[in-house]
């Protein structure tokens, strides 16, 4: 691994979020790329997330840059595999997401592209959290089967579009994302796309297709155009 610097157009590194802490990280970034997408996996998942890795090789044909990230370190998620105290603690992962999009900021190839979020699961709460603390470097957010109710307060801050994507068959997580939906401030855009025949996961054919279809078409549609040095 490699801390900080990139060099190649996919490679593994680390990205510092504290005096002590180093999150791995999966970078591809295609060329003539006019935006970048940071990831927020789901609960007791990881970088590796198929699901995950399966939007980015999408949003990558679509000239889009992409982070996958642990928001865990190793240490962190062996004891979230006992406890699962981390995985639901809403606070440190938007606090990650914060301090990797400050990282971003000082890396002369990342910084001018357009940066977006896409969160699944409990990652969906995160991304939202962290958009409100960033409203002028995020300029979309797409979430995947996310709980956004579990954003909370940082909700009624987020002015960064966002786009939230969920199974037909999700009836619960339907209507907490209508819910959470209404806690925005009244200017912010927003939209559900219900994808039909979907559950949780969207392990049914053709319907992780079509989540990976719709966010790459909202994160080029919200994308600003790149200013180059």
């Amino acid at each position: 691994m490699r801390t900080a610097t990139l060099h190649t157009a996919h490679e593994e590194i680390l990205i510092p979020v504290g005096k002590k802490v180093e999150l791995a990280a999966d970078v591809a970034i295609p060329a003539a790329a006019a935006g970048l997408v940071l990831f927020a996996h789901g609960s007791g998942s990881s970088r590796r997330s198929p699901r995950n890795r399966h939007v980015a090789e999408v949003l990558n044909a679509g000239a889009i840059a992409t982070i996958l990230t642990d928001l865990l370190t190793a240490e962190e998620e062996e004891i979230d595999e006992y406890s699962a105290e981390l995985r639901f603690d809403i606070g440190l992962l938007v606090r990650r997401l914060t301090a990797i999009t400050d990282w971003i900021e000082t890396q002369a190839k990342l910084k001018p592209l357009s940066l977006g979020y896409f969160g699944a699961s409990t990652g969906g709460a995160a991304a939202l959290g962290a958009a409100a603390n960033r409203p002028e470097i995020v300029q979309a957010v797409v979430s995947r089967g996310g709980r956004p109710d579990l954003a909370g307060a940082a909700l009624g801050k987020v002015r960064t579009p966002c786009l939230f994507l969920v199974g037909g068959e999700d009836s619960v997580v339907i209507g907490l994302n209508r819910d959470a939906m209404m806690e925005l401030p009244p200017r912010t855009e927003r939209r559900l796309e219900i994808i039909p025949g979907a559950t949780h996961l969207f392990e049914e054919p053709g319907t992780l297709d079509r989540v990976a279809e719709l966010a790459r078409n909202w994160f080029q549609a919200h994308s600003r155009p790149v200013v180059l040095g």
